[in-house]
């Protein structure tokens, strides 16, 4: 039985679909950045702050690797930036199936209209960083994926319906 990994940009719905997953399917669901969070005692904006992006990118890393040593069968929601670095699409591809949630970034900016969580979203044009990051972003996904699914005006139950329609046929 293959582990599930949700991979998208922030706001596209990694963690719900995850969660819905996880009870459909009766698996267990990590949540890379809840892992990390609870390993390091430090939210992942505090780990930004304290300590900076590349070793948060190393900390992602690490739990993947921790995560190829635990039992298969998982829904893995991973965070929106761990698929940019190359070793960790490797670690992905080895994790399991992977699974892109696609999203327009007016539907990002509507979601995550009022949330200050988001290290790389603070100061300056919300939208703009939201286009920029995607652009960098969306082929890394890609590159990553076994399964891209367009999540934008669908239903968590749409979406994991998706998921499981297609996990079935493999």
């Amino acid at each position: 039985m293959k582990n599930i990994i949700l991979t998208g940009f922030m706001g596209c719905g990694k963690t719900s679909v995850g969660i819905r997953l996880s009870y459909r399917m009766r698996r267990t669901m990590t949540d890379t950045d809840k892992k990390i969070e609870r390993l390091y005692h430090m939210s992942v904006p505090e780990i930004f702050e304290k300590l900076g992006e590349e070793a948060f990118r190393d900390m992602e890393t690490q739990c993947l690797e921790k995560l190829l040593e635990e039992p298969k069968g998982q829904i893995i929601a991973v965070g929106g930036g761990l698929p940019v670095r190359g070793c960790n699409r490797r670690l992905l591809k080895k994790l399991g199936w992977v699974v892109y949630l696609r999203i327009k970034p007016e539907t990002v900016c509507s979601r995550l209209a009022g949330d200050t969580s988001r290290p790389l979203l603070q100061g300056g044009d919300k939208e703009e960083k939201v286009r920029m990051l995607m652009e960098k972003r969306a082929f890394l996904y890609e590159e990553a994926a076994d399964l891209i699914i367009d999540v934008d005006e669908k239903t968590i139950d749409v979406i994991a319906d998706e998921i499981l329609e297609k996990v079935e046929g493999e």
